[in-house]
Order: structure tokens, then sequence, then C-alpha cells
């Protein structure tokens, strides 16, 4: 048993563009995520509950996107552009569960700098490195495990003879037009599962938020609010960049899935993101700049020697 993935391009020179467009985004994007995992590890002034999380998300996105680019890059190059029932449920899985973990881990993160600026005396008592790694830990077997349930319930269900997928990979939207049987309590199920994967992070993200936001407006000093305000801002540009990918892509009916873009925004969303995030929390941080220049130039020397 095997679907097709049908929203590849057959124009041979549209083949070829795809496969050079999204080999360089994704090896950008492994580079990136890469670099600021070695520099926080090499760096001992990184070694922090924030740069952990960052390091860990970093850490993520790498297999995140290991799921499935690889897999679209080999689709490109082949004239059979098919997978396995259980390659497809293996792919959905570890697929939503990163991504799940991804969306709990800015919450975490959210929760660090809450508790940086509303209690910073406390914060070396309260963020320790054994509640980072609990955190951690936690996002991802959850993630995993949500992802797992949702997965399983999908391929319960009873698939039409047409076995075609109007998308790159498996992912829940595309998968759910193929059921037959009346879709509307299982829609709404799989919604359920969606808000408790996105929205509950998101609620979690909005309340550290709006503790911080009521702690920089008590601080008296210009100076000490831009402090405040600047340790947040590079985590809330990817939180609107994640969240608002997710809400589009999951947040919404099956129903409303349009085969003729939905597959291009979710290639954009799933290069783009991991692409994007060690660029804004490097470019407004000079010490992950500065970390990841002395790496850069460690590894410079050692090819030279």
């Amino acid at each position: 048993m095997e679907f097709v993935f049908l929203a590849y391009p057959s124009p041979p020179e549209l083949r070829v563009l795809l496969f050079l467009g999204v080999s360089l985004a994704y090896t950008l994007a492994i580079a990136g995520n890469v670099l600021v995992v070695v520099a926080i590890q090499t760096e001992a002034r990184l070694r922090t509950p924030m740069y952990y999380f960052l390091g860990s998300l970093s850490g993520v996105e790498i297999c995140y996107t290991a799921v499935v680019v690889p897999h679209i890059l080999a689709n490109v190059l082949q004239s059979e552009k098919t997978i396995t029932l259980l390659g497809c449920a293996t792919q959905m899985v570890l697929f939503i569960g990163l991504g799940s973990a991804d969306c709990l881990l800015l919450a975490a993160m959210a929760y660090d700098r809450y508790v940086a600026i509303r209690r910073p005396l406390q914060y070396p008592l309260i963020i320790t490195l054994t509640l980072c790694v609990c955190l951690v830990v936690a996002s991802v077997v959850v993630g995993l495990f949500l992802s797992l349930q949702l997965v399983a319930f999908i391929f319960s269900l009873p698939f039409c003879q047409v076995r075609s997928i109007e998308h790159f990979f498996c992912d829940v939207p595309p998968v759910m037009c193929l059921v037959c049987s009346e879709s509307r309590i299982h829609e709404q199920s799989v919604l359920v599962a969606a808000t408790l994967a996105i929205a509950v992070p998101f609620f979690l993200i909005t309340t550290s938020y709006a503790f911080i936001v009521a702690t920089v407006l008590t601080i008296r000093s210009a100076a000490g609010r831009h402090r405040a305000v600047s340790t947040c801002c590079s985590h809330l540009t990817v939180v609107l960049l994640q969240y608002g990918f997710c809400a589009f892509m999951y947040l919404r009916p099956s129903s409303h899935y349009h085969p003729k873009q939905d597959p291009f925004i979710s290639l954009v969303y799933t290069l783009g993101t991991p692409l994007l995030n060690p660029l804004v929390y490097t470019l407004r941080n000079s010490e992950m700049k500065g970390a990841i220049g002395r790496a850069l130039t460690r590894n410079c020397l050692s090819q030279n020697s």
C-alpha cells in the first residue's frame, strides 16, 4: 500500500529549480543551526539557561527538517514519487511531534524570560540546569506523544481508493483529504489535537509576556526598560513566525486546504523557520555573533593546520 505525491512539478527545468532551491535552503538552515549549537557548546559564557534552550531549539529544528527534506530531494530526482503507508505514518509522527516540541520549547523559553525579568534575584535558584533539561525532555516527549495519538487516529480511518497526496510530504491536511467516511467529526478531533499542540503553548507564551509587559512598565529608567525588552525581541519574532504558519496550516478544516498553493506554503514554513531562527537570534545578539565568529575561526585554523 503506497501513497503518491502529486505536488512535484513535471517539467525537468522546474524540477532542477526546485531541487537547487530546496538544497540551498536546507544547507543554510542546517549550517545555521549547527553553528548555534557548536557556539553554545564551546563558549563557557553561553552556558546559561537562555542559551541552553536556544541550543535545544536548534537541535530540534535540525531533526525536524531532516525528517522531510531529504525525502523531498530524493523524490525530485525520482520518477516514482511514492511512500509506503508505514513510511507516511512514521514521517507524520516525527514531523508533527518535533514541530509540537518546537512550540513547547518556545513556551519554556518564554517562561525563562518571564523569570529573568520578573524575578531577577531568584532567577539562578529557579531556572536551574536540571529544570532546563526536564523542560526540554518534556517538550520532546509530550510533542511526540500527542503526535503519535493524532497519527494513530488518522490512520485508523478508512482511506479512499485514490491514494494521491497533493503535497510534497505526508502532513495532516492533505492526508485527511483522503479519508472516505463522513469527516466532520474526524476533522473536529484533529482540530482539538492541533489546538492542544499549538494553542495551549501559545496561551502560556501570551501569559508570560503579559506578566513581562506588566513588569517592564514598572521599571522607571528608560535604559532598564530597553534592556528588558531587548532580551525578548528575538524570541517574540520567532514565536510570531512559528505560530503564524502553524495556525494557518493546522487550525482550519481540511475542506479549506488548497492543493495548488498550500504545499508550497508548507515547504516555505518547513524550511523558512529553521533558516530564519538562527539569523533572528544572532543578528540581535552580540554574544552569539561573537561566539559564532570564534567557532568559525577555530574551524578554519584547524583545517589549515
